[in-house]
């Protein structure tokens, strides 16, 4: 059990039977009463988000969350295939459940799994990936539209701006928490 002097962003606690995540926390104190808890929460399945005042005396529960190591082995139709690296076995998610995760997504890609009540909820990407540039255009040199970048196409289908020597066929690097281009990947 936490109680609310344990609250700070980034805590998962149990609200009537479902985990949620602190996204921002307030701590104030009164001249004179209690302490008050000025917490913004999400609920980490649906996504929803609110925000709630506790006093020092309200618990929390701790949800029974698990992460596992599972790899990507792949998509077909909506659904996004993964086995468990330690005992093979597999599930599926759906794109509305990863999200932005589907961009930076390949075959055979580690990935950590958060499960709450053996329900996987959630996945976390390694935080830099490489990929390959499917699409680039050239860049006209003597371009002097004020921009020093260009749009490409990787791999996953997924579009960015990178530095305009950036070709066909390089791999590049990407940051997944941000989607911006890191550098290039030489081989």
């Amino acid at each position: 059990m936490y109680s609310a002097s344990d609250l700070r962003k980034g805590l998962k606690v149990q609200i009537d039977g479902e985990p949620y995540i602190i996204t921002e926390f307030e701590f104030s104190k009164p001249g004179k009463g209690q302490a008050l808890y000025r917490t913004k929460m999400r609920n980490m399945i649906t996504g929803n988000q609110f925000t709630q005042t506790y006093r020092s005396n309200d618990k929390f529960e701790k949800p029974d969350l698990e992460e596992r190591t599972m790899q990507f082995l792949y998509s077909q139709d909506n659904e996004y295939h993964f086995m468990d690296t330690t005992s093979y076995e597999q599930i599926f998610l759906t794109r509305e459940q990863l999200g932005d995760n589907v961009n930076f997504l390949v075959d055979n890609m580690e990935v950590q799994v958060l499960f709450f009540d053996n329900r996987p909820i959630d996945v976390s990407l390694p935080i830099f990936v490489n990929l390959v540039v499917t699409r680039a255009d050239p860049w006209v040199k003597g371009d002097t539209s004020g921009t020093d970048t260009k749009p490409v196409t990787v791999e996953t289908g997924y579009q960015l701006q990178v530095p305009p020597f950036i070709n066909e066929g390089e791999k590049i690097q990407i940051d997944t928490r941000t989607g911006e281009y890191i550098t290039r990947v030489k081989e």
